[in-house]
């Protein structure tokens, strides 16, 4: 008799369970602060309260396809109607959805990333059975670089997928609009994750080649800007023929009613967006100001609500500073693998006041520290 792992589709097999360590070790001690996965630090607007709240009643009936919600987004995106949007619980199953659209479960259809990048893309992938090609962006004079050029010679037959992200995660930067449209004229399908388009602006936005390229699909979600992240909402721009197919994939009420409707009122609460866009640019601004007085750290200017830095030339070790500020500062940062034979890369979450100004005191005590 066959064992049971005998019938697992083999692209599967070994994948295990996606875990985010610094996400469970927050809630497993509520002592520590988070300052580790792009989550706003303020708390959801009255108005998005109030909706939770008088859904919650609701909770018996099941939903809807999101109609209303989703004609608002078509409408803030200057798109046609609710027909240009897909909806999915967070970002990540939109990703899902759509990998399964394109990719061939194991004949070894590709997708490229532009790496350093979301994990998710790779996970996604790898899940559906395709094969992920990383094309790494340049790193010149201190500053990263997005290489579209790259990215296009890298296309082979099995390209079924081209993703990248815009501001990208974690190096916070914009590509300039020539390099989508290189990427978009391919026709290859090409996703262009937008997850915290907002701490810039909708005018950094490639939603209008959606007009141009039937190919181009923009991702967004809830969870930055607007601060839903635990709510779980995420959404997909493209023209209409292509959401109509891939919505053939969506698993039927995949996004509960509380969380349309409180979305819903996110969305026609802008005066809240704005409050949460500018303290994060403000906290941003205050960072950078701080840290860039310390020789030899590199600070990347950020589009998001997360920083990244590089801290070699100043003598720092990224892992060591992390280790140093959970332990002094009670804080949890994010690690950067080392990258482009570089060691001093450590990254942070946009968090209330107190939270950043002890972040900055803990960087300068360990840069005094090892200065000794």
């Amino acid at each position: 008799m066959k064992k049971i792992e005998d019938f697992f589709v083999p692209w599967l097999k070994g994948i295990p369970m996606y875990i985010s360590p610094h996400i469970e070790l927050a809630w497993k001690d509520s002592s520590l602060h988070r300052m580790m996965s792009n989550e706003n630090p303020l708390p959801p607007a009255k108005s998005v309260l109030e909706a939770i709240e008088k859904y919650a009643k609701m909770g018996n009936f099941y939903a809807d396809q999101g109609l209303i919600c989703r004609n608002k987004i078509a409408e803030l995106n200057g798109l046609a109607d609710a027909d240009n949007v897909l909806i999915g619980n967070g970002s990540s199953e939109v990703y899902d959805m759509v990998w399964r659209s394109f990719i061939a479960a194991g004949a070894g259809e590709e997708v490229i990333q532009h790496t350093p990048c979301f994990g998710i893309y790779k996970l996604r992938c790898e899940v559906n059975g395709g094969k992920l090609v990383s094309v790494p962006m340049k790193l010149e004079n201190k500053k990263f670089v997005f290489d579209p050029d790259g990215i296009i010679k890298a296309i082979t037959p099995k390209t079924k997928i081209i993703v990248v992200a815009n501001p990208n995660n974690p190096t916070a930067n914009f590509m300039p609009e020539e390099g989508f449209r290189k990427i978009a004229q391919t026709g290859i399908p090409f996703v262009v994750d937008e997850a915290y388009i907002e701490f810039a602006g909708y005018g950094k936005s490639m939603v209008k080649l959606i007009k141009e390229f039937p190919n181009v699909m923009i991702t967004r979600t809830m969870s930055k800007a607007y601060g839903l992240a635990g709510l779980r909402f995420g959404y997909l721009l493209a023209a209409k023929e292509v959401i109509k197919q891939i919505s053939g994939t969506l698993i039927p009420w995949n996004v509960s009613t509380i969380t349309l409707w409180a979305c819903y009122a996110a969305f026609n609460d802008q005066a809240a967006l704005k409050e949460r866009v500018d303290f994060n640019n403000q906290q941003v601004k205050w960072i950078s100001d701080e840290l860039s007085k310390i020789p030899g750290l590199t600070v990347f200017e950020s589009y998001g609500n997360y920083m990244l830095f590089d801290g070699t030339d100043a003598g720092i070790v990224g892992k060591e500073l992390v280790d140093y500020i959970l332990k002094t500062k009670k804080l949890i940062l994010r690690n950067q693998e080392d990258i482009y034979g570089r060691n001093g890369w450590f990254r942070i979450t946009i968090s209330i006041k107190e939270d950043n100004k002890n972040f900055v005191e803990g960087v300068k005590e360990y840069v005094a520290k090892i200065k000794k």
